[in-house]
């Protein structure tokens, strides 16, 4: 049967996801989803757009509810990461800059490394239109 099981705890836990100043609540809500199927439950929303909470993202969501009721609202990135001792920022755009890059197997091989060692990590989506 498709669906979430709802009988079972779920398993939460991992990096958090900071989406600076998503667009719209069916994003969130959609990134909500993604990161529950995945056992992420530290959702951050820098700015959003259209507010919250957002029924739009509710909606979306499909059953992940617990990382919705859960997220936090921050007033900016600064404020979104000040807990995290290590923070990725994604970008599919070509910037040029002197940071290394890395792949997203090694991203995930350095986080499960500070997960194990309670240091706490995140992943940083930036703005839509600029990533």
């Amino acid at each position: 049967m498709a669906g979430t099981d709802k009988s079972r705890d779920g398993v939460t836990g991992g990096p958090a996801i900071i989406l600076v100043e998503p667009q719209l609540g069916q994003n969130i809500g959609t990134a909500a989803r993604a990161m529950l199927n995945c056992g992420l439950d530290d959702l951050r929303l820098v700015r959003p757009r259209d507010g919250w909470p957002s029924d739009k993202a509710i909606n979306a969501a499909s059953g992940a509810d617990l990382v919705l009721h859960k997220a936090r609202l921050y007033p900016d990135v600064r404020a979104a990461i000040a807990d995290l001792s290590h923070v990725y920022a994604s970008t599919a755009r070509d910037r040029y800059m002197v940071k290394r890059e890395l792949t997203p197997r090694r991203v995930a091989e350095e986080m499960h490394g500070f997960i194990a060692a309670e240091e706490p990590c995140g992943i940083l989506f930036g703005p839509e239109r600029t990533g």
